[in-house]
């Protein structure tokens, strides 16, 4: 598993999956219900990887199965954050048949949407992987999912950006527009966090690096720069003041994100990995 891969306590996650678990047996599972007389029948169940990818989600998934059953035992084959092939095992489940059932659904849809996010985040990772640059994600995640969909970017090698409006403060260019200009609207702010937030700006020419540059900004944000205006900013940033920390963003792709990175910016953000990665196919086999 990737170092940055961390999953928040289940005080947390916890009463997602039970909403999450509620959304899917509703007044209950109508098939499971009717098949099995007793609900303790014992089973055992196989997840099996039918494509390539990373693996990510499985104690999630073991969770879910938990939930339902305090007993069931959800042994981990393939170790999160490993790469899979098709044909391979990733988990034995042991458990209460109802149980395995019911969470099925739910613990397989969680660990293919997350296993598709770390693996096409992998493979942006793996462009830039000699190369200083960093990269992290963005707040374009699915509602109610943003703290797994980060998590699998983590485990995908990728470091989060702000989780969170609340994390720190991020000066766009709806808020330059509100404020009046980079200067103002970074005096105004500065006043009003608390230590230790820092504050992040986005700027789309040479004249807002500098303005961000005399308002002391901790983080400059170069978006949507051509390719040589970016290597001048950098130039200019690492001139001026060498602690600033310079993060490039704006249709990144997995064609332009070494040429980003060879620029000299410490971190590359793109919403990518997450909004067009492809589910990796899991299947449950009983018996």
């Amino acid at each position: 598993m990737s170092k940055f891969g961390v999953l928040p306590p289940w005080l947390v996650l916890d009463p997602l999956l039970r909403g999450w678990l509620l959304e899917d047996i509703g007044r209950g599972d109508r098939t499971t219900n009717s098949l099995l007389i007793e609900d303790a029948t014992p089973g055992t169940a196989k997840w099996v990887a039918k494509a390539s990818g990373v693996v990510a989600g499985l104690p999630v998934a073991a969770r879910v199965f938990q939930l339902l059953n305090e007993k069931v035992s959800f042994v981990t084959v393939a170790p999160e954050g490993s790469k899979c092939q098709p044909g391979q095992l990733l988990a034995e489940i042991h458990g209460s048949l109802d149980a395995l059932l019911m969470g099925e659904r739910v613990a397989l849809n969680l660990v293919m949407r997350l296993s598709g996010i770390a693996t096409l985040t992998n493979i942006y990772v793996e462009q830039i992987a000699d190369l200083p640059a960093q990269l992290v994600d963005t707040r374009k995640t699915t509602p109610g999912l943003r703290l797994l969909e980060k998590y699998a970017t983590a485990v995908g090698g990728a470091i989060n950006h702000r989780m969170g409006l609340d994390d720190a403060v991020m000066i766009k260019d709806n808020h330059i527009a509100v404020a009046g200009g980079i200067g103002a609207a970074i005096t105004r702010i500065r006043g009003q966090i608390p230590y230790p937030l820092t504050i992040e700006v986005e700027t789309e020419s040479l004249k807002q690096v500098e303005e961000a540059l005399q308002h002391k900004a901790d983080i400059i944000m170069l978006d949507n720069m051509p390719r040589e205006m970016m290597q001048e900013a950098v130039l200019l940033i690492r001139q001026q003041d060498s602690g600033i920390k310079i993060e490039a963003s704006g249709n990144v792709t997995l064609e332009t994100i070494r040429a980003v990175a060879e620029t000299g910016v410490d971190y590359i953000s793109s919403s990518a990995p997450i909004t067009q990665s492809k589910w990796l196919d899991v299947s449950m086999r009983i018996g």
